[in-house]
């Protein structure tokens, strides 16, 4: 066995116990541990060749510290919390995983979205309290019931799970707009009906509005208190992108004022989120931990394709090399 040391510095995410680490085992030895405090960091990394993080961050003086350490694989598709400019002057090769969870991402966008406009859940929890049955008609509702057929899917990041989202949405009978910088050709939307439009008409035109484009300076709270006013008031939001995306204040004020019907966010600028954030009680507001690329599928595919990175850094042709 190649015994160069491995250590997870915060696997519990990745694995809370339901598949295995054993694609690590040819690798090296490998030490995991659940969570790592910021000031445990360097203590845990101290001596081991490769590293694999989620959120534990890497800042540019981690480098000078850690002379053995040449890889960081980061198990996530973002890679923000590893300082790469400096990793690379050190010579560290850091890696991500960029496709893993499509399915599950969008398929968890869908179960928002639907929860949004059939409000399954709040009707499930009042037959449960004795509504139904103390009730003189045989069906009440308590909110709006709405069908998705005829509606405009507004995708913003038309990217592999914005693409996988839409073509969920189509098959429901939605209309396509999108905005991307990129615009996908013909083979590559595999028959899907896309109409690329300005980012402004987009949530001006939509019923529904998704993010899935990456943060960037452009990107960073796209959605403002001026966009938010451009929406429809039956329209809803979804966000299973990245947090920052989003002006938490200016969507709770929407909310509260019916400028829009709903929003559903499995993101977050700040996660955990402080109990302060204005989102969390806000009415016709859905909020998932994070969890949309939860599913074990998604994980085992993680754990597979951050395994294969490891194997292919050390075999001399690094894959996912974000660095």
């Amino acid at each position: 066995m190649n015994e160069k040391k491995i250590v997870v510095l915060d696997g519990h995410p990745l694995n809370p116990g339901d598949i295995s680490w054993e694609s690590f085992d040819s690798i090296g030895a490998i030490t995991v541990h659940d969570r790592t405090p910021d000031d445990q960091m360097l203590d845990r990394a101290r001596g081991c060749a490769y590293a694999l993080t989620n959120k534990v961050v890497f800042p540019a003086e981690a480098f000078e510290k850690l002379p053995e350490l040449k890889y960081i694989g980061v198990l996530a598709t973002g890679y923000n919390i590893i300082d790469i400019e400096a990793a690379a002057r050190a010579g560290v090769v850091v890696t991500n995983i960029p496709t893993y969870g499509t399915d599950s991402v969008a398929q968890h966008a869908t179960a928002l979205m639907l929860e949004l406009m059939r409000r399954v859940s709040i009707h499930n929890e009042a037959v449960h309290r004795g509504e139904w049955t103390s009730s003189i008609d045989w069906c009440f509702s308590l909110a709006p019931i709405t069908e998705l057929t005829g509606k405009t899917f507004g995708i913003v990041g038309l990217g592999r799970i914005g693409l996988a989202f839409a073509k969920i949405g189509a098959a429901m009978g939605m209309q396509i707009i999108a905005h991307d910088a990129i615009q996908l050709d013909a083979s590559r939307l595999d028959g899907l009906a896309v109409d690329y439009v300005e980012l402004e008409d987009l949530f001006r035109r939509a019923d529904v509005i998704s993010l899935h484009c990456p943060l960037t300076a452009e990107t960073d709270r796209v959605v403002n208190q001026e966009r938010l006013a451009m929406m429809k008031r039956t329209a809803i939001l979804i966000n299973t992108s990245r947090g920052p995306l989003v002006d938490n204040d200016a969507l709770a004020d929407a909310l509260r004022k019916g400028t829009i019907a709903g929003a559903a966010l499995d993101v977050l600028d700040v996660e955990p989120p402080p109990a302060g954030n204005p989102l969390i009680g806000a009415p016709n507001c859905i909020i998932t931990p994070h969890i949309s690329w939860y599913a074990k599928e998604a994980r085992q595919r993680l754990m597979n394709i951050a395994a294969d990175n490891l194997k292919a850094f050390i075999a001399g042709k690094p894959i996912n090399q974000v660095n």
